[in-house]
């Protein structure tokens, strides 16, 4: 099969995102414009959700500008995106940070609050929302991290974190209105990680080829650890919560 007959397959194949609008955070990353331009070829409207006052280009892969709607939010304003969110289909939670080493109160709370009270405000905020017509999809990044080291202590606790909260709002928050997916994703090249062992084109690809196939777990990784460790962290933890917690 040609390169051009697995992108004729994989755009067949994702055909419910015609039309469709989609919202992207952290839109400025190397991921956040390669899902851009991934979602434009399966004719997605976009929306482009950056905290970057810079107007926002973004390439298709003929070189051309792809028509996105940018909006200017900042984290700790989730609640103003609710009118706009009203309006998206699915909603791609991708912005984050890497403080690296830094281990100061401000990194710590600048970690918690980017990385993983935003992204569950964010849950919140659009599972809340009437119902459509076509169910909803969120889609949350949590990165390998959840279960991995990073090199990088904050970026690891704000990652398992979120993929907490995730696990157990996911026991009330997902049904037939909001369809919740993980993406839980190795190095890829990227500002906050300049040596990442895969392109952020190819990561991007991997996540729709994957959503192509309905998977609630995205997992795009060098590592066949994560492969096996992730359904079953997720798994245990679901149970867990399930046990021990009620509605």
């Amino acid at each position: 099969m040609t390169h051009a007959d697995g992108n004729a397959q994989l755009r067949m194949r994702l055909e419910r995102f015609q039309g469709r609008t989609v919202a992207v955070t952290g839109a400025s990353g190397s991921l956040g414009q390669a899902l851009l331009r991934q979602l434009h070829r399966c004719g997605a409207q976009l929306i482009a959700l950056t905290s970057s006052s810079n107007a926002l280009t973004v390439l298709s892969a003929e070189g051309q500008p792809i028509p996105l709607e940018q909006v200017r939010w900042r984290c700790g304003e989730e609640q103003d995106l609710q009118p706009l969110l009203s309006r998206c289909d699915v909603l791609v939670v991708n912005h984050g940070l890497n403080s690296h080493g830094d281990r100061s109160p401000a990194a710590v709370e600048r970690s918690l609050e980017i990385n993983a009270l935003s992204s569950w405000r964010l849950l919140e905020l659009f599972a809340s929302l009437e119902p459509r017509e076509q169910q909803r999809e969120i889609w949350i990044n949590t990165s390998e991290a959840e279960i991995q080291a990073a090199v990088s202590p904050l970026y690891e606790i704000s990652k398992r974190l979120v993929g907490q909260l995730l696990s157990l709002r996911s026991l009330d928050l997902a049904g037939p209105q909001l369809r919740i997916r993980r993406l839980v994703l190795g190095p890829f090249r990227s500002a906050l990680n300049p040596i990442g062992l895969m392109s952020a084109d190819f990561v991007a690809g991997e996540i729709l080829r994957q959503v192509s196939w309905n998977c609630g777990l995205v997992i795009v990784t060098p590592n066949p650890l994560t492969y096996l460790l992730m359904p079953i962290s997720t798994l245990s933890r679901w149970l867990y919560f399930r046990a021990v917690s009620r509605p």
